[in-house]
């Protein structure tokens, strides 16, 4: 078994949920929640088969994110992922929704951070052993930091 770091490419601004799946129809019931969760939305998706014709699956409402999806799931080449690419949404707005999703098993990440995916390569079949989101923490925060971080809630909306 062969272990690979693929670093997921995406635009500064985006957000990306990576997660698995086990069915064909995942790709239209995932598009489904997304739609139905934020109307307007702006996104790409891609869905690996793992089994018949192995395609890469893929819908949007954004050509530039789905194509980045099928790019990134097409290099991560694990079976039974999807990639899910958001333009103008977080992953808050649509994650209860996803995970509703009959065919979702997991969730890796949600995230705007670089991120990388550690994927297992046996010769046959690929899988995701995990991820690394953004970097490793630089120290503990401060009574200031709390402070920061309930003000920024408050600005973005989220608490008030």
């Amino acid at each position: 078994m062969q272990l690979e770091l693929v670093a997921v490419r995406k635009d500064e601004d985006m957000n990306i949920i990576i997660g698995q799946t086990h069915f064909i129809k995942s790709l239209e019931d995932i598009y489904e929640a997304v739609v139905n969760a934020v109307p307007g939305v702006k996104f790409g998706l891609a869905f690996n088969e793992a089994s018949g014709v192995c395609l890469v699956r893929c819908a949007g409402t954004d050509e530039h994110l789905t194509t980045l999806a099928r790019d990134n799931a097409l290099a991560i080449g694990a079976g039974h992922i999807f990639i899910l690419l958001l333009g103008n949404a977080y992953p808050i707005n649509v994650l209860n929704a996803l995970k509703t999703v009959p065919e979702v098993c997991t969730i890796f990440a949600a995230t705007s951070n670089p991120l990388k995916v550690v994927v297992a390569d046996d010769g046959t079949g690929r899988g995701i052993m995990g991820v690394i989101d953004g970097e490793k923490p630089k120290g503990i925060e401060s009574d200031g930091d709390v402070t920061d971080r309930k003000t920024m809630l408050r600005q973005f909306g989220y608490k008030f």
